[in-house]
Parts: structure tokens; C-alpha cells; sequence
């Protein structure tokens, strides 16, 4: 297949004219998808349009002039190869390259039955404006399988400035180290979470790793490659066949500042020992929502992950979480008075009995 052709049939193909997410059909919100997901190795979740739109806008003044790179995304699915393609000039970039996993051949793409994979590369329409815009795509092949871990993808990720893209969500943790590893710009798409990995959390803690603005809460809708069994709710097909998930839990994570992460949390209540009791392992109170922060307590608080959403580290510290900070219970109570588990905090429930908490953070107010 020539390089005209491929680009022919990814240009003209449904999926990248209107891969934009329609809200038509009955949905019923699903929130085990992820990790389902990621069990099952089932990694291809295409993120829809608005979606990256409604984040991309907030970054828009730092892609001046920047290489983007979309690895794992195949650019016949990707709305992220779309959403950069169609606003290439508009936000002034240098380079978009794109490139996917085992997909030689455009129409094989949803199949990955290929053993080499294709990536793509344009550069904008600089001083050939006789040449349409579309012609200037350059497809290329990998020698491999184009594995973001692979010696030439690498080299593509090396060029980058900024990566944006929606990893494996069964890689998660290793696509984020190579990331950190070769200090890339990136904006990527996960499950919230994601926050509490060994190796992820650090990044969080040390102000490397953020949310990003766009998604605060609900669930997001993504399309799936034909061959994904839709056995649960929260799962629709449109009027082309194309088959779509809801998931709960979806976020950006980022470590490109933007605007409104530095607005401070509005604090109105005040603290009240029986709202905010002490954790029987840990030196710190319950702040069960963060909206009930209280602004007259200066020691250490656990509170939900759902607090990163709001996460001003010029109005917050964070400190560890309960996976770092909490004794083990075999050392405060008796077995048999507390359901065991992972390290997590409890809560004396009154009548020598504890309580076992979610995932919490442990914060403190910067004075």
C-alpha cells in the first residue's frame, strides 16, 4: 500500500470525519471498565473529541511551538491525532508525530494482526501552500512492532516536547516512568486511581504529577474496538455499528501548570472532634470531604483522593497517604476487632472495635 493511499484511507475513514462522541442512546453509568481493562489486557479506549478539546484548552498557549507526540494511538481512531492535525497552525506547532502499536497496514489497524506498526508526521504546510495540507503527512514504518518501550519509539519520544495521549491502562505505571524518565511535557488520560501506585504517588507528593482541570467527576464515554463484548450496562452502539463504554473515574494527569490550579479552596467549617476524629494508627484527623476541610486546624488531615481535584499546593502539603503513614493495627489492637487489609487507616468505632477507611492523603496547611 503507498503512503497516498494509507493517508487516503485514514483521512476518509468514519472514524477520523466524526469520531465525536454523540449523547444519543440510554446509558447506564459502568465503573469497573478500567479495570476490567486493564485485567484483561483490553487496553483500546478511544477518548472522544470533546473530551480533548475540553482539555487541550488549557494548554493552548504552551503548545506554541512544541513537537506533540501521540504514541499509543492509532491515528485511523485517534481523536488526538484529529484534534492536533485540524488545529495544527491554530496553535502554532512545530511537529505532530503520531504512532501506534503493531499496525502496518491502515486497515488492520483495529485488528493488530500486524507484526511492524506505522508512525506518522507532519509538520504543517510551511512555504508549500500548492501542496494540500493532507499530502504533507509522511507515513513511516517501524522496523518492530512500534511498542512504546521499543528502541524506535523512543527515539520518536526523544523529539517530542509534549505527550498527549491515552496510554494502556494495564501500563499505566510503566508508560508514566518513561515519561519521568526522559522528562517529558505530557498530558494523558487514566483512572484517578492511578494516584495511589507506589510509583506514582511520589510524583503527586513532590508536586511532579497533577490533575488536570477538565474532569472533576461523573463518567466519561470512549469508544472500542469492534470486537469488545458489551455484556454490562453503560454500553451502547450507534447508527454505524461503533461501540462505546461509560467509565467512572477518569482523569487527566498533567504536569503542565495551568491557571486554576493555584485558586485556594474555600475553607468554612470549623473543626469539631466528633466530625473529625483521630485515627487510631495514625496522628491525624478525618476530613471525610473535602469541602469540610476545617480552616482552624493546623495539624494533619486525611482526606479523600477526590481531593486532588481541588489540590492548590500553594494553599496545601502533602505528606504521605495511609499506604505511608499508617502503623500496622497487629500493633494497637486485638486481632479480630478490625477487618485486615493493606495499610490503611482506621477509626475507633466505640466499643473496641475499628472501622477501616478508604484510600486517604495525608495534607497539611502551608502557613
Amino acid at each position: 500500500m503507498t503512503d497516498t493511499l494509507r493517508q487516503s484511507r485514514i483521512l476518509n475513514n468514519p472514524c477520523f470525519q466524526e469520531l465525536n462522541t454523540t449523547k444519543n442512546g440510554i446509558f447506564s453509568t459502568r465503573n469497573q471498565d478500567f479495570q476490567q481493562a486493564k485485567q484483561g489486557k483490553n487496553d483500546e479506549f478511544y477518548t472522544s473529541l470533546e473530551d480533548i478539546e475540553l482539555e487541550m484548552i488549557h494548554y493552548t498557549n504552551y503548545f506554541k511551538g512544541k513537537v506533540i507526540y501521540c504514541n499509543c494511538d492509532d491515528p485511523q481512531e485517534s481523536n488526538f491525532f484529529r484534534y492536533f492535525y485540524n488545529n495544527f497552525e491554530e496553535l502554532g506547532l512545530k511537529k505532530l508525530i503520531t504512532a501506534c502499536y503493531r499496525s502496518q497496514n491502515a486497515d488492520l489497524f483495529d485488528n493488530k494482526i500486524s507484526e511492524k506498526a506505522v508512525y506518522l508526521e507532519y509538520s504543517g504546510r510551511q512555504n508549500v501552500n500548492k501542496i494540500s495540507k493532507d499530502e504533507l503527512i509522511h507515513t513511516k514504518q517501524f522496523k518492530g512492532d512500534g511498542d512504546f518501550r521499543s528502541a524506535e519509539s523512543i527515539e520518536l519520544l526523544q523529539q517530542a516536547d509534549v505527550v498527549v495521549t491515552n496510554p494502556p491502562f494495564s501500563l499505566f505505571k510503566e508508560y508514566c516512568a518513561q515519561l519521568v524518565k526522559y522528562k517529558k511535557k505530557f498530558v494523558i488520560i487514566g483512572n484517578m486511581n492511578a494516584v495511589t501506585y507506589v510509583s506514582v504517588f511520589p510524583l503527586i507528593q513532590n508536586n511532579e504529577l497533577w490533575y488536570g482541570p477538565s474532569i472533576r467527576s461523573g463518567d466519561r464515554e470512549f469508544r472500542v474496538p469492534s470486537n469488545y463484548p458489551l455484556a454490562a450496562s453503560g454500553t451502547r452502539k450507534d447508527e454505524h455499528g461503533n461501540k462505546y463504554v461509560r467509565v467512572k473515574g477518569v482523569r487527566w494527569f498533567t504536569n503542565i501548570d495551568f491557571q486554576s490550579r493555584h485558586i485556594d479552596l474555600p475553607l468554612e467549617k470549623s473543626y469539631s472532634p466528633s466530625t473529625n476524629p483521630k485515627y487510631a494508627n495514625c496522628d491525624a484527623i478525618e476530613v471525610s470531604k473535602s469541602k469540610d476541610i476545617p480552616y482552624d486546624f493546623d495539624g494533619l488531615m486525611g482526606v479523600p483522593i477526590s481531593f486532588l481535584d481541588q489540590y492548590n499546593p500553594d494553599q496545601f502539603e502533602i505528606l504521605g497517604s495511609s499506604r505511608s503513614l499508617s502503623r500496622p493495627m497487629s500493633e494497637i489492637a486485638e486481632k479480630g476487632t478490625y477487618s485486615q487489609g493493606g495499610p490503611r487507616f482506621y477509626l475507633p468505632n466505640g466499643d473496641g472495635t475499628y472501622r477501616r477507611m478508604y484510600e486517604r492523603i495525608i495534607i497539611k496547611k502551608k502557613q
